[in-house]
């Protein structure tokens, strides 16, 4: 069954955005934190997602998964944070298990659990999230299985619903909120930080007519990368914001930090002396803005929470699609439990070739070894090919056997459930 799938999660609709940073796990060491989590908690295999407005640990374990097991991960994740934080950290993630986790994690892919419904960017932050995971070795056969189909399912998703229509993420939130602040084609824009989400802010940007961006990155090769995109644009290690004193007129953050790196102090400096109103784009969780420039300075301010009313009312416009997206996922979790069966039955049978292929060669070589020596090239060759057809059918037959026997359990299964339900 499906009851190995488990997922730990936090997201917009359980917490606070600033909360939901202290659930991610530190940059820069992340892949030996995920390796001592997935160790101490005994869990096969492990998958880290983060986005802006959720973190989420989809894990494979057949062993019993204790309650207590957001406090034990909060632990490994977040040795730092005191007691009273952690308890307040853990009691607003969720814990799902079997096929409520599976649904969930489909009903993430296709966007009906984002923070705006019908947003795409999910669909490749997931991929890269299994590409980082696998890349770590924390991932195996039973997440891969899922992964696969989880994808798949988004696309059928977004293929036969509106869900995708109009839709508008974060990023895109947050830039139409800067146009709406009548920033000048001809502005001085600097964009701290160079991640996946600035990136698709710089995209934005070009696509806007901008071309004065300066990127500031710990990487100069991703701040080279963003400013090549536009005529006018410069990249520079982030240790040269410190430094920077050519002023500006819209300043977008998002880096991996997990406390502010524009202080009241660091901003003055920005400012170079203008006094001008500017605009500040916040896409960090926790912020990377310390909300103090605004009492002290004449600020647009625009952060991720301030989102959440635009998203409410973009959110009226995909809600009819929710039914449609709802029955599309009820029957792709019936699919995955049949594709999962059988890949269980595949993996249980799957010394089977290699010991017919044996008996095939034993026979040959031992049991009849002199019969066959004495036959003459074609009739060998015909009892090869003979063999070799022979070799196959008993490998298919037990195969189609067994998928069967699964594949009726499963309907079964299924009928049980759907009639308990119409009970209830």
């Amino acid at each position: 069954m499906l009851d190995g799938y488990h997922i730990l999660t936090i997201t917009h609709r359980d917490a606070p955005l600033e909360l939901i940073g202290q659930a991610l796990v530190p940059s820069g060491d992340d892949g030996e934190v995920l390796q001592r989590l997935k160790a101490h908690l005994g869990w096969s295999e492990l998958l880290y997602l983060s986005t802006c407005n959720r973190v989420m640990y989809l894990f494979y374990s057949q062993q019993p998964v204790s309650e207590e097991t957001a406090s034990e991960a909060l632990r490994v994740i977040r040795p730092d944070l005191d007691e009273n934080r952690l308890l307040q950290l853990r009691s607003r993630m969720r814990l799902l298990h079997g096929a409520q986790a599976v649904q969930h994690l489909f009903e993430v892919a296709g966007s009906l659990d984002s923070l705006v419904v019908g947003e795409r960017e999910i669909i490749r932050q997931l991929r890269e999230a299994y590409d980082r995971s696998h890349a770590m070795r924390l991932t195996g056969d039973h997440l891969r299985l899922l992964m696969r189909f989880t994808i798949e399912t988004a696309k059928e998703i977004y293929s036969n619903t509106g869900i995708g229509e109009k839709a508008l993420s974060v990023v895109a939130l947050a830039f139409a909120e800067m146009q709406k602040a009548g920033l000048p084609k001809h502005a001085r824009i600097l964009l701290v930080g160079a991640g996946q989400t600035n990136t698709l802010f710089a995209k934005f940007l070009k696509k806007g007519g901008y071309h004065h961006v300066t990127v500031f990155n710990r990487s100069i090769e991703k701040a080279q990368a963003a400013a090549q995109l536009f005529s006018a644009g410069n990249a520079l290690p982030l240790d040269a914001l410190e430094h920077y004193t050519e002023g500006f007129d819209a300043l977008i953050v998002c880096t991996g930090a997990t406390q502010a790196i524009v202080t009241p102090e660091l901003y003055r400096r920005l400012l170079a002396g203008d006094a001008a109103r500017k605009i500040v784009v916040d896409l960090s969780v926790p912020n990377n803005v310390d909300k103090d420039i605004l009492s002290d300075f004449a600020v647009r301010f625009i952060e991720v929470e301030g989102l959440r009313n635009t998203a409410r009312e973009n959110l009226a416009h995909r809600e009819r699609e929710k039914e449609n997206e709802e029955a599309i996922i009820a029957q792709r979790i019936y699919d995955y439990r049949a594709l999962w069966h059988e890949r269980q039955v595949e993996r249980s049978l799957s010394h089977i070739p290699d010991e017919v292929r044996a008996v095939k060669d034993r026979a040959i070589n031992e049991v009849f070894g002199k019969e066959f020596a004495g036959l003459d090239p074609s009739a060998q060759e015909l009892m090869l090919k003979m063999m070799n057809y022979m070799e196959k059918k008993c490998v298919a037959i037990p195969m189609k056997a067994a998928k069967a026997i699964a594949l009726h359990a499963q309907r079964s299964h299924h009928s049980k459930e759907t009639a308990h339900r119409a009970k209830g």
